[in-house]
């Protein structure tokens, strides 16, 4: 059987342009060349391009999404969508392919644009059952004072300062008092221009990857992440020897289910598919699990937490590429 075409989509508008580029690197390294030609597909907000040897780019024709090379044109059998933030995370790529029917690996449009703002995931996963959510505030840049506004809401010191669509902890700050905010808040605006404030919840901070094949949910190993910062944030986790990562995290078995079925839950009221990753904190004194975000575009470089997870549970990473694009191609759970 001939290899698939496979257009792997890399880059975007966002601070996690590099980020991005990383884990497509990562990606096409991984997948079996006798199965998959993967054709890595720059995003940018100027245009989309295949870089060819030489360094010539070579410019994606959008109204039928091919290429001509050497001719000839290329056309897709999938994507393998690896844009963390907009256009990929949060489903305008997703709807671009629905309307050309080209299958592809990740969350479909809508769950992709709800997933992507913070908020809106909140309140969807919020009657998970053993699943809490800190107390938080939601701002625009055209609000007015947001510092009052956060006063007057009356959260409790620390909070956290992070825009409301985005990832990678791009824009995010904590915060201890009143005075710190306005510095924050102008770094989170610089990223949107819609910021979340959320009370911290302190206890251990884990991150845990799903996927679904043939319909079913899957849970990987958990990862406790131990950052030196305050938090962990952008540099904590693209720096190396900013944070360590312990892959499968020391938790106890009745403490491991509890998460597993809290996950997969969230997991399934948000209607995802192919490779997530939810980040959450189990409270001190409490051991209550604080949802925190989902990310459904989770990186793929040689720092990021979803590989050493597959690895962990005993899966090889170019197999499971693999399969995310033959899920893809069989349509997911439909």
């Amino acid at each position: 059987m001939a290899p698939k075409n496979i257009a792997l989509m890399a880059g975007g508008f966002t601070g996690e342009f590099e980020v991005s580029i990383n884990s497509a690197r990562n990606i096409a390294a991984s997948l079996d060349p006798a199965k998959y030609n993967v054709y890595t597909l720059v995003v940018t907000t100027g245009n989309w391009y295949y870089e060819i040897p030489g360094g010539i780019a070579v410019e994606v024709n959008k109204n039928d999404f091919s290429l001509m090379l050497d001719g000839e044109k290329v056309t897709f059998d999938a994507a393998f969508i690896t844009i963390h933030g907009t256009p990929g995370e949060d489903g305008k790529l997703q709807a671009y392919f629905d309307i050309l029917g080209i299958p592809y690996t990740t969350c479909d449009t809508s769950t992709s644009a709800v997933t992507m703002n913070k908020a809106f995931t909140k309140a969807v996963v919020r009657d998970v059952p053993g699943l809490y959510t800190a107390r938080s505030a939601r701002f625009y840049k055209n609000d007015g004072d947001p510092v009052t506004g956060i006063m007057d809401q009356h959260l409790q010191f620390p909070l956290f300062i992070k825009p409301n669509n985005g990832g990678s902890s791009v824009g995010m700050s904590k915060v201890n008092d009143a005075g710190e905010l306005p510095a924050a808040l102008g770094k989170a605006f610089r990223e949107d221009d819609d910021v979340l404030v959320e009370e911290f919840i302190s206890g251990r901070e884990f991150s845990i990857g799903l996927y679904r094949f043939h319909g079913e949910i899957f849970v990987l190993p958990p990862t406790e992440i131990i950052s030196s910062k305050d938090f962990f944030d952008y540099e904590a986790k693209y720096t190396p020897g900013m944070s360590r990562e312990i892959t499968p995290a020391a938790l106890e078995p009745a403490q491991l289910d509890r998460v597993r079925k809290i996950v997969r839950q969230a997991y399934h009221v948000l209607n995802c598919k192919g490779m997530s990753r939810v980040d959450f904190i189990l409270q001190e004194h409490t051991g209550n699990f604080y949802f925190i975000e989902i990310n459904t575009t989770p990186g793929q470089s040689a720092a990021s937490i979803y590989p050493q997870q597959v690895r962990a549970a005993g899966m090889d990473i170019g197999e499971f590429y693999g399969e995310l694009i033959e899920e893809a191609l069989r349509g997911g759970d439909k």
